[in-house]
């Protein structure tokens, strides 16, 4: 059986895997600022396989609502222009033949406030695994203490020690999301 020291290192490096997941859930979310990372949930057919528009082109950010695309080889910009038309994204990319530019709109009032709602159900979804991750622990650390390799106030202390680390990492979730909220509302 697992020892507590690894029970809860073990959750702390789930919970960090975590809010490591919900920043890049939170960056590939459209703010009113263009960011590459708007792209990296895309892929395209590139000889048959499925792959990321990141992975076939070089993507910059030459202005504050403007996205380069340059793909390495010419015959990628028709796929890219395909991927991102097909895409949630809402975006219509102009090309030359050469590269793809994508110019983001300003967002409505009405639309930042539509994904103010999508941020914050993406940040409870997170908040619902961290709290998963704590129950998971306790769960184990009460396994444990009931098979007597631990005493009951190790159990106890175990117990404190893994609350300390869910409302350190709540905290975090929590941060990530208003960062993305103040972000998706700045005009």
């Amino acid at each position: 059986m697992a020892t507590v020291n690894e029970i809860t290192t073990n959750m702390e490096s789930k919970m960090h895997k975590s809010v490591d997941a919900l920043k890049v859930d939170l960056a590939a979310m459209r703010s009113g600022r263009a960011t590459p990372a708007l792209l990296d949930r895309l892929t395209v057919d590139y000889y048959g396989t499925p792959t990321p528009i990141p992975q076939v082109a070089s993507v910059t950010v030459p202005e504050p609502r403007v996205i380069l695309i340059k793909p390495w080889e010419k015959n990628m910009v028709k796929e890219i222009c395909k991927a991102i038309q097909t895409s949630d994204l809402g975006l219509n990319p102009n090309t030359d033949g050469v590269s793809i530019r994508l110019n983001l709109p300003q967002m409505t009032e009405d639309r930042r406030k539509e994904m103010v709602k999508v941020v914050k159900k993406k940040v409870e979804e997170y908040r619902v695994i961290v709290r998963n991750l704590r129950r998971d622990a306790n769960d184990a650390v009460k396994k444990i203490e009931k098979a007597k390799e631990i005493t009951e106030d190790e159990a106890k202390k175990a117990q404190d020690t893994i609350q300390k680390t869910t409302d350190k990492l709540m905290k975090d979730v929590d941060a990530v999301g208003a960062a993305k909220e103040k972000e998706v509302m700045e005009i």
